[in-house]
């Protein structure tokens, strides 16, 4: 088996690191938007999300295919609080110049 699978985004990203990195990029509210699960629209934390991801196969499914989507770019169409302040923090906004 080869170590090295430049096809495979999820290869030797834990689960861990792949919930954080959703919450970073998306925050909880608008996760629990995207995939309507109670662990992450009801006091949610990543220990008692990782504990139910693990053990509902149909949920984490969602969960690598969200995250999959974000890394590709293809799930950055939706506007969030830390996605508008990511986007602006790295450059000017061409919204802003077609409105100037």
């Amino acid at each position: 088996m080869p170590a090295f699978q430049p096809n495979n985004p999820l290869h030797g990203v834990t689960l861990e690191q792949l919930l954080n990195d959703l919450v970073a990029f998306y925050g909880w509210e608008v996760l629990g938007r995207k995939i309507e699960i109670r662990c992450f629209t009801h006091d949610p934390s990543i220990t008692s999300s990782l504990k139910f991801l693990r053990r509902t196969p149909w949920a984490r499914t969602r969960v690598e295919s969200l995250y999959i989507a974000m890394v590709q770019g293809t799930g950055t169409g939706q506007c969030s609080p830390q996605v508008s302040a990511s986007t602006t923090a790295r450059g000017p906004n061409n919204s802003k110049k077609a409105g100037a």
